[in-house]
């Protein structure tokens, strides 16, 4: 049986600059994942650099999210090449990487998710979900078209190598994380500081003025919105750890 090769959703909403929301799934568990995605997110951030996932746990996520009409993105802990490899053979599509503070991290980066000659991404798709088991007609060949590369902006040093990581060739968009850019700029735990707001304010529109998707942690309505008069197209809201416990916390002060 042939299958076709699964379409990347979140990889065209991001081409085609449509907004789209989205939420950290930090719990590690495809019953919770599955409760996000039976809301409206657009897309929902499995995420390995915080939250205590692993290559099983990703993938029981992403088998309880296919059913459903919302975009899996994963971020993984670091740069591993080793580890992106494993990643997309078990049907990852889109990554969110984290700590990127170069053009050249960007270009590794890139090659990492691509078969050679263009990139040094392992080929073994018999034993990938991402293939399907060789099911998928051409799937090395077309991998590539599918992926999408979303590089986080969360230094100092990222912000001064903002234009060379946006000048890269595949990097689809650039997704700028406020709490660890507010302890780079010396505002620890401050993310809403004038500094801050400013600083990512400043790369929000250069990253639109590049051609990439801008994206952004935003958990403020008002301050969305004016990021999105500066370009942001996709945004993470909220987190499922914290809207569980300020949900719960709100029901125990209603009964108290």
């Amino acid at each position: 049986m042939a299958l076709p090769h699964p379409k990347n959703h979140f990889k065209q909403a991001l081409a085609e600059r449509s907004d789209q929301l989205g939420a950290f799934v930090a719990l590690a568990d495809p019953y919770c994942a599955e409760v996000m995605a039976s809301t409206d997110f657009d897309w929902l951030l499995i995420d390995a650099e915080h939250g205590p996932n692993d290559l099983r746990s990703v993938l029981g996520q992403l088998q309880a999210l296919a059913a459903y009409d919302v975009s899996p993105v994963v971020r993984p802990a670091d740069h591993s090449e080793s580890m992106i490899k494993r990643l997309l053979d078990i049907g990852v599509q889109s990554l969110l990487v984290p700590m990127v503070e170069s053009g050249q991290q960007a270009q590794a980066l890139v090659e990492a998710i691509r078969y050679p000659v263009n990139g040094i991404r392992g080929v073994g798709a018999g034993m990938a979900r991402a293939a399907r088991w060789y099911a998928v007609d051409d799937y090395v060949a077309n991998a590539e078209q599918e992926l999408c590369l979303v590089l986080q902006i969360e230094s100092v040093a990222g912000l001064e190598a903002l234009d060379d990581i946006a000048a890269v060739d595949g990097v689809d968009g650039v997704f700028v994380g406020p709490a660890d850019l507010a302890a780079a700029l010396g505002y620890l735990g401050q993310p809403g500081h004038p500094v801050v707001v400013e600083a990512v304010e400043q790369a929000l529109t250069k990253i639109a003025a590049s051609g990439k998707a801008a994206g952004v942690f935003c958990g403020d309505p008002a301050q969305a919105a004016r990021y999105r008069e500066l370009g942001a197209s996709f945004m993470l809201i909220g987190a499922d750890s914290i809207m569980l416990r300020n949900a719960a916390q709100a029901q125990v002060a209603r009964f108290r």
